[in-house]
């Protein structure tokens, strides 16, 4: 996955990276030095956890002087077009651009509704009674304002302490190309099946 997603860097142009490690942090930081790769890498590695939302406060330094930054869930492979995604948060400049898609599933992902524009209205992680099927894919643009909204605990998380905060000022970016969140065992086995490898395009 760590191969994957430095093809992505390099490929949408994504040249300063921060990786933030727990679990198999000497395998990764190994790998990292293995593997030749275009991007800057910076490993921050958390001996505890401090969550999605945590590791991003803990961070900020890295971001405070930019406008808009990435963050991407490691588990994620997808053929995402990720210069159309930023193509959309610049010209309408929310909270945060997310990725969304449809999944089989909902009662395990962040749940949202949308309006005609796009804009999220309503983010609901883990549902017990899911009001559809259209998820927070772990794919975003954020912005100072989502930092803003991250409140100082431990552990803090997108999903159910930022995200729903965000309901009015953030919008969706839909995706329709392949996407597959490998954080279960039978989606890792599906991924052995249907990943394509890497083989991005650019929307025109």
């Amino acid at each position: 996955m760590l191969q994957i997603w430095l093809e992505i860097f390099s490929y949408f142009g994504i040249d300063e990276v921060l990786i933030n490690i727990h679990a198999h942090a000497r395998l990764v930081q190994e790998f990292l030095r293995k593997h030749p790769h275009g991007s800057k890498v910076r490993v921050a590695e958390e001996t505890e956890l401090l969550g999605s939302a945590g590791t991003l406060l803990k961070n900020r330094e890295w971001v405070d002087s930019e406008e808009f930054f990435w963050v991407f869930y490691a588990d994620v492979l997808n053929h995402v077009d990720f210069s159309a995604m930023l193509r959309l948060h610049q010209a309408r400049k929310p909270a945060a651009t997310i990725g969304v898609y449809r999944v089989p599933d909902p009662n395990r992902c962040g749940i949202l509704d949308i309006v005609e524009d796009g804009t999220v209205v309503g983010f609901v992680e883990k549902p017990a009674r899911p009001r559809g099927n259209l998820a927070f894919s772990g794919l975003l643009l954020g912005s100072q304002s989502l930092l803003n909204s991250i409140p100082h605990k431990q552990p803090a998380d997108l999903g159910f302490d930022v995200l729903p905060q965000l309901a009015g000022k953030m919008i969706a970016y839909p995706i329709s190309t392949y996407l597959l969140d490998i954080g279960t065992i039978e989606n890792y086995q599906k991924a052995q099946i249907t990943w394509p490898g890497f083989h991005p395009h650019k929307e025109v």
